[in-house]
């Protein structure tokens, strides 16, 4: 089943503050991580990662810092920041309350169907 990019891409700043709560880690990560987690049904796009990274440390909810030369280049490491893990929970409690939402509107009472038919 493929889910189309409008019903997960509001959740974008959620999806990656989840993933910085489990640690530290630079954008390529990040995105195998979304990708292995939905068995590739879903993945970020570049430009919409690095977006979200920028506007993220805007707010004060992640730090960036240049992780140790090793061998390849250098990488630009993400961390949460303890206004993020709040942003993060929050956002969490927001998506509980909607999916409640969801589930309660696209319930189907078969014999409540059945006699508006």
């Amino acid at each position: 089943m493929s889910i189309t990019a409008d019903t997960l891409r509001g959740n974008t700043d959620t999806i990656i503050l989840t993933q910085l709560m489990r640690g530290d880690n630079y954008g390529y990560e990040i995105n195998k991580s979304v990708q292995q987690r939905t068995k590739g049904e879903y993945g970020f796009k570049e430009a919409t990662l690095y977006t979200a990274f920028k506007r993220l440390e805007q707010n004060g909810f992640i730090r960036s810092y240049w992780g140790e030369d090793g061998p390849g280049a250098r990488r630009r490491y993400y961390s949460i920041t303890e206004a993020g893990r709040l942003q993060w929970a929050e956002s969490v409690k927001e998506w509980e309350a909607t999916k409640t939402i969801l589930d309660a509107l696209f319930c189907v009472d078969y014999e409540e169907a059945e006699s508006d038919g």
